[in-house]
């Protein structure tokens, strides 16, 4: 596995999906199977691709940062900041697994809403 060769991947990956071309994401990053944990995404990459086209849709001034990626083994994890329409703000931390031929081919995620106040002065990215 090239670490690194997999963390450019998943970023530029979730990045071209999250940004509106969830079709050629699929192309270009995805393996021949494609496992989704999301429960609010259709299994396989059919699913994909409907989930972010409704995305681009509805919600196409929304912007993602990547604060942090991390590889190990077949695995990657990204932590990023979404921002939303009315400046809603997420943080998610996404696991991709990465097939013998570095592609993508599993996903796991969390998301959680930035709080308005915080009991410490920490951000969460």
């Amino acid at each position: 596995m090239d670490l690194e060769e997999n963390k450019k991947n998943a970023i530029a990956f979730y990045k071209m999906a999250y940004e509106g071309n969830p079709k050629e994401a699929v192309e270009k990053y995805l393996g021949d199977q494609y496992i989704q944990h999301n429960p609010d995404v259709a299994d396989g990459t059919e699913g994909f691709i409907a989930y972010f086209e409704r995305m681009q849709k509805e919600y196409p001034d929304k912007s993602i940062e990547f604060a942090r990626c991390i590889a190990e083994g077949d695995l990657v994890a990204l932590h990023t900041h979404q921002t939303w329409p009315g400046n809603d703000q997420y943080i998610t931390m996404d696991f991709f697994r990465f097939d013998k031929n570095g592609k993508i081919c599993e996903h796991w995620d969390s998301i959680q809403q930035i709080p308005e106040k915080s009991a410490n002065p920490n951000t969460m990215y």
